[in-house]
């Protein structure tokens, strides 16, 4: 009776010793053509069936073990042919024991054989390297190959590795063991590896790291070995590796031998492994998209309308890339904030505007590169001295996480890369001006040759001298009607009306002497039942007149809005607080072509008849998300947000974001916030859902530019007393560079972002008022409590403040301004 293939008998030969003259693999490398005696270990597993032999205990019925062994050891021991690599010695003993040269008459007939070959000696810094393979026969003429598993063990490398900065002071022993698995590939020369190269590229790789946790670093052991395996191997239209590697700290856990990641990788894992290749024109460019940061910068001309036209050039790549590529595929995914800084190098020129985005992009290396330099030309950069003065410049800082340089010998310095490609950019870590822009969007990204983190990189930077400060840009609206724009395939680019400065946090951390300055937002409501001006300025005259004094009095911009968010109020439809803050609008910017306009609504087909009109500015008190959105639904916010983005993203204009639960005087209960400690509730919370929604519309194709974005706390929405009060007076920490979240601690996605507050005469006042000295007040008489409010937020950090009151508000703004 034949046995079942998975019960099968076996016969195996283990560990057996053999001497074996190879070129490869040797401790201290031979010279070109030389081979070297090694000591291998080979290891042999046949199925057999044994019940012959078990029945009559007779030895011809079996193999015959002992006599196998001596034929290996005469065959192998061949010094005249010596044997290339390890794949080349399995490959010879799968042709002497299943193509049945010269033993048909010793050992009985077999059709599979399970072989693994142990090299122990070599190469340095692992303990051993081996092959596992599995081969069968069908007819003794031939053999094909099933399964190949290549292995190295216990490759020792000293580190920096660990959370803990007692970890970080000393380098301790990582302890890796890697296997690669093929299958239906054989063990062809395409698939051989060079153990020796790989071992000594891991042990340099690992050495110069400074991971904080073993499961970074034992995913770019992966990484590496994976990269390596793909430029080794000719023929990737084989089954591709997997590539399993453990890693282990035996220093990690007192009473525990080691602790120890284990993880399975693939080319799928990794895709822009794909890309060295490609950036020699090798591959299909489709095959995988490539995420991409960009750095850019201008200071010739309208700088703003510059990047906005470049970043917008770039999402349009058929248009002017010259191969007119159909399938081209270039999307906007992120922005950083936008920072006026400094000119480096050359100093004598105007200052810079930089920012940096992510992409993610179909287009190799070069042809990026192409569409890049198309733009630049495009937008208007001309010749210039190096680091000279441009119109827009775009530079590929990062490529996934690839490793690219084309200078060829004699290497080029790095003042001369004219049609040169280096990433990452090679003056990354000395440009402060690149790197707090990649800050923004990605600080933990290791640089795959420094082996640090943004963030750090950042950190070792000297601060510059005057300090970066980021900017909010305001473009001019309405359009002109005789607008003409040359470029047919975006959208109208509105130029800058004018930009606000402000300085970044880390300015203010380092104590730099800044021209802080907190702008004054005016209140207009064209509302007949707004709780605290109702009735007031709803009509031209008193509108305009309300305008006139508001710039008199020194307001930076003013904010018009035509429906009442207080509880309780009377709803209109869209076309009615159209008609209501529409007109207004462009009667005020009329009168006033300079003066800034807000508009505040939560419907896109208001502010769209409010740009059209003449605002520059969407103060929105559900963030994109539409009324009645609370508890956030993504189903009822969806369309709500996108047109909204859409709308922000075709005019250019800054977005006022603000925190709120519905019904301003509804939903106050933040217990679910609770782990942040006492008096800390409803500011996590405002970090995290402001947060959430600020993530969904600025990241993503279609998302809003970062620099575009101004977040509001919502002090008076969904709040108690003690609530308002805690977002006051800890304004700062919303917006601070800090880890947030109760079992998950992730970064604050709020990081950085600019904020209004607007406190003014609002019902809470009026609270504390009561209680303190027994007056009820009514929303006019609460204007020294609101000047209260007001210092507070600008010793905050508040970048405008929004209030009603607009010339005593102002002086307090002023005070406060050379305060803090």
């Amino acid at each position: 009776m034949q046995q079942p293939s998975s019960l099968q008998d076996t016969i195996s030969i283990n560990n057996l010793l053999l001497t074996v003259p190879l070129y490869t693999g040797a401790i201290w490398p031979k010279p070109p053509g030389q081979a070297a005696l090694q000591p291998v270990l080979i290891s042999l597993s046949i199925p057999h069936n044994i019940s012959s032999t078990a029945s009559t205990d007779d030895l011809s019925h079996t193999i015959n073990y002992s006599l196998l062994c001596s034929i290996l050891r005469e065959s192998l021991n061949d010094k005249i042919h010596p044997l290339e690599s390890l794949e080349d010695l399995s490959a010879r003993i799968f042709d002497l024991l299943l193509l049945r040269s010269g033993l048909d008459a010793l050992i009985p007939f077999f059709d599979q054989v399970h072989l693994k070959v142990i090299q122990s000696r070599a190469p340095l810094n692992c303990k051993a390297v081996g092959v596992a393979s599995t081969a069968t026969t069908s007819s003794g003429s031939s053999w094909s190959i099933g399964h190949v598993k290549q292995v190295i063990e216990d490759l020792e490398c000293s580190t920096i590795i660990g959370v803990n900065a007692c970890e970080r002071e000393e380098r301790q022993t990582v302890q890796v063991n890697i296997s690669i698995e093929r299958w239906d590939s054989g063990i062809q020369r395409g698939n051989w590896v060079d153990f020796r190269h790989l071992t000594r590229k891991l042990h340099e790789k690992i050495g110069t790291s400074s991971y904080q946790t073993l499961e970074a670093l034992t995913s770019y052991i992966a990484e590496e070995t994976l990269r390596h395996l793909w430029i080794a191997e000719p023929d990737h239209v084989q089954t591709p590796p997997l590539v399993t590697i453990k890693a282990a700290k035996p220093s990690a856990i007192i009473f525990a031998s080691s602790s120890e990641i284990e993880i399975h990788r693939t080319y799928a894992d990794y895709p822009y492994i794909l890309a060295a290749e490609m950036k020699m024109g090798l591959g299909d460019p489709a095959l995988v998209v490539h995420t991409v940061a960009l750095a850019l910068g201008s200071n010739i001309g309208d700088r703003f309308y510059n990047i906005e036209l470049a970043l917008r050039m770039l999402e349009a790549p058929q248009a002017f890339l010259e191969s007119k590529d159909a399938n081209a595929i270039v999307s906007v995914v992120d922005t950083s904030f936008m920072y006026e800084s400094a000119p480096m190098y050359v100093t004598d020129q105007p200052t810079f505007i930089n920012c940096a985005c992510m992409i993610e992009t179909n287009l190799a290396p070069f042809e990026l590169l192409k569409l890049l330099k198309m733009i630049e030309t495009t937008v208007g950069r001309v010749p210039s001295i190096r680091n000279g003065p441009r119109a827009v410049d775009l530079d590929i800082v990062l490529y996934d996480s690839v490793v690219i340089d084309t200078r060829s010998a004699p290497r080029k310095e790095l003042d001369d890369l004219e049609g040169e490609l280096m990433v990452p950019h090679p003056r990354l870590a000395e440009r402060e001006f690149v790197l707090r822009p990649l800050n923004d969007m990605i600080p933990d990204f290791m640089h795959p040759l420094l082996q640090k983190s943004v963030s750090a990189l950042l950190a070792a930077v000297p601060a510059t001298t005057p300090p970066m400060h980021k900017v909010i840009p305001f473009p001019q609206c309405p359009l002109p009607a005789n607008n003409t724009f040359p470029h047919t395939s975006v959208d109208v680019v509105p130029h800058t009306l004018t930009h606000w400065v402000f300085p970044s946090s880390a300015s203010i951390q380092k104590r730099h002497r800044t021209s802080r300055h907190t702008h004054v937002m005016a209140t207009l409501n064209t509302t007949p039942d707004s709780f605290s001006d109702g009735a007031t300025h709803n009509t031209f005259p008193t509108a305009l007149k309300y305008a006139e004094d508001a710039i008199a009095a020194g307001a930076s911009i003013l904010d018009v809005g035509g429906y009442s968010t207080r509880p309780g109020a009377a709803f209109i439809d869209a076309e009615e607080e159209i008609g209501r803050v529409g007109p207004c609008i462009a009667a005020i910017r009329a009168a006033n072509p300079q003066l800034l306009i807000s508009v505040d609504t939560f419907r896109p087909e208001v502010a769209r008849a409010a740009i059209s009109a003449g605002a520059n500015c969407i103060n929105d008190v559900y963030a994109f998300t539409g009324q009645g959105s609370y508890p956030f639904l993504a189903q009822i916010a969806g369309a709500c947000m996108s047109e909204m983005k859409s709308i922000a993203r075709e005019f250019a204009v800054p977005v006022v974001l603000m925190h709120s639960r519905g019904d301003a005087g509804s939903n106050k209960d933040y217990d679910a916030y609770g782990y942040a400690g006492p008096g800390r509730a409803v500011v996590e919370a405002v970090r995290i859902e402001l947060g959430e929604k600020v993530d969904l519309i600025v990241k993503g194709k279609g998302g809003i530019r970062r620099w575009f974005v101004i977040v509001d706390p919502g002090v008076g929405f969904s709040k108690t007393l003690e609530g308002n009060l805690e977002v006051l007076r800890d304004a700062a920490s919303i917006t601070a560079d800090l880890q947030i979240g109760s079992d998950k601690r992730r970064r604050n996605i709020l990081s950085g972002y600019p904020q209004l507050i607007g406190a003014s005469r609002k019902s809470f006042l009026g609270v504390i008022l009561e209680q303190s000295a027994g007056r009820k007040t009514e929303p006019k008489e609460r204007g020294w409590a609101t000047a209260a409010a007001v210092a507070c937020a600008v010793q905050q950090g508040a970048v405008v403040v929004r209030v009603h009151d607009t010339r005593e508000m102002s002086d307090v703004v002023q005070v406060a301004n050379a305060l803090w």
